[in-house]
């Protein structure tokens, strides 16, 4: 471990997780710019969807084995895990409609889309990406849990959010 790091305070810890969270993000976004600028849109969506179906479920494990999540937790463990992945520490996301058998996610700010926004850019068209990410996510947690999408770029979605997605419990 790094000595340096083990003398920050909780503050900077905290404000050096959104930072790496940033970069993390930074990377996502420059990794796919060059590879839809030497290859197109198209094929670039195509292995950004293969990169997530295995990146979301290593950081699914890694949040399931630090936090101690049951291995069948179910709808509770999962709005656990959702809190703790790395756009959590960067995008304004909520759970609503809590049940024990359902849960309703929604990513109210995006830092992908609000950055393309202020640029006068369209919607991200991100929803091939995010029926991978997020399904592969929740499966990670409890095999049991279906993920549907409610609305995603390119969708139609309210200004108060811009996508969002249900988690369901099948026995």
């Amino acid at each position: 471990m790094n000595e340096e790091l083990k003398k920050l305070s909780k503050e900077e810890l905290i404000e050096y997780i959104e930072d790496i969270s940033k970069n993390w993000l930074a990377i996502d976004g420059t990794w796919f710019q060059t590879v839809e600028k030497e290859y197109g849109l198209e094929k670039a969506m195509d292995l950004d969807v293969k990169q997530w179906k295995k990146f979301t479920v290593i950081e699914a494990k890694r949040i399931k084995q630090r936090f101690n999540l049951p291995e069948r937790g179910g709808i509770p463990a999962l709005m656990k895990a959702l809190q703790f992945r790395i756009y959590a520490n960067i995008n304004v996301q909520e759970i609503v409609e809590v049940s024990e058998k359902r849960c309703v996610f929604r990513m109210n700010n995006c830092r992908v889309q609000f950055a393309r926004k202020s640029r006068n850019l369209p919607d991200f068209p991100c929803k091939p990406v995010g029926i991978v990410e997020y399904g592969e996510f929740a499966k990670t947690i409890d095999p049991r849990i279906e993920t549907k999408c409610i609305c995603c770029p390119p969708d139609s979605h309210p200004d108060e959010y811009w996508c969002s997605w249900e988690f369901t419990l099948k026995d």
